[in-house]
């Protein structure tokens, strides 16, 4: 089970949104650089990454702080916001970056990321975000008529590496994960399920570890690594002695 700290970029500066919204926007870090070093010396040992502008822009606007970023950590990173084409797919992975995060192109391009599932295997993933149930594109600007698990079974067998399903009405809150819809879409596929999108303390970290979350990859968290809600040491140690107890049958 991971637990990814998340460092969301606008205008080259770590941010949380809320609700998605681009104009509540919370600087908590003016150097993403030091904030990746800072979560990999705090024991982190994943990195999820959103170039915001990107998202809404279409194509890469952070892409200096995400070098930055890439420079200052050992610990894998995945990045999402704004990658729509595989020469951009191939430009990131080739910088250092482990995993690509493809959103609105996996509603409206699903050939293109069936195609980088082949090209750059076990290193894209598809990032599902919804409101109500339905699959917000465009940085959450627009939403469609699909359905969250309707869009993940429709690349069932494509090789993606992972889905990171975010409640867009939780995010950046603190009300909790959805672990409801995010479970329900998790048994609907074989692809490892990310959780994300308010996370909020202790308790979620603790329900994550529970049996019927094992089918997760794991889950994001932000804002509330950010203002001390979720002791980062406390949360790896539940993690880790998780991970040391005996499987149950």
């Amino acid at each position: 089970m991971i637990l990814f700290p998340a460092i969301d970029l606008k205008d080259g500066q770590c941010v949380r949104l809320k609700l998605g919204d681009m104009n509540q926007a919370t600087v908590f870090n003016d150097d993403p650089a030091a904030q990746a070093r800072a979560f990999e010396n705090q024991g982190f040992e994943w990195l999820h990454v959103v170039d915001l502008d990107g998202a809404f822009a279409g194509e890469s606007r952070n892409g200096a702080a995400v070098e930055a970023i890439l420079k200052a950590t050992r610990n894998p990173v995945q990045l999402g916001g704004g990658i729509r084409t595989l020469a951009h797919i191939e430009a990131w992975l080739s910088r250092g970056l482990s995993r690509v995060i493809l959103g609105t192109v996996a509603v409206r391009d699903p050939d293109l990321v069936r195609e980088a599932c082949r090209t750059f295997e076990g290193r894209v993933a598809v990032g599902i975000d919804a409101r109500g149930g339905k699959v917000a594109v465009e940085g959450w600007a627009e939403t469609s008529e699909l359905t969250a698990v309707d869009l993940a079974k429709r690349f069932e067998d494509a090789g993606v590496a992972a889905i990171i399903y975010t409640d867009i009405d939780r995010d950046g809150v603190l009300k909790g994960i959805n672990w409801e819809a995010t479970l329900e879409l998790a048994r609907a596929v074989t692809i490892p399920v990310i959780a994300s999108g308010g996370l909020a303390s202790m308790a979620d970290v603790e329900r994550m570890l529970e049996p019927d979350c094992a089918i997760l990859e794991g889950a994001i968290s932000g804002r509330a690594l950010y203002d001390g809600r979720l002791n980062p040491a406390e949360a790896i140690a539940a993690i880790k002695a998780a991970e040391r107890r005996p499987a149950q049958r």
